[in-house]
């Protein structure tokens, strides 16, 4: 299946996105300021932010928290 025939789903959804794929959508988003976290494939900790600093990406960073623990408390 090409990428021409899959449809963006806007909502929520349990499935596993591809990294270059959420890449893309933030880096079209128009992002004032990005947090990315992850984990390579020795399970060590990838972070970086276009914010120098620490509170702000600390209050990011809680945001994000909030808005997910809210997705799953409406469940």
């Amino acid at each position: 299946m090409s990428d021409e025939t899959v449809i963006n789903f806007p909502g929520e959804t349990r499935l596993e996105t591809p990294i270059p794929k959420v890449l893309a959508h933030a880096a079209g988003a128009n992002l004032t300021d990005c947090v990315v976290i992850g984990c390579d494939k020795e399970g060590d900790l990838f972070f970086s932010s276009s914010s120098p600093s620490g509170p702000e990406v600390l209050w990011l960073l809680e945001q994000a928290k909030k808005s997910l623990l809210e997705v799953y408390d409406d469940e």
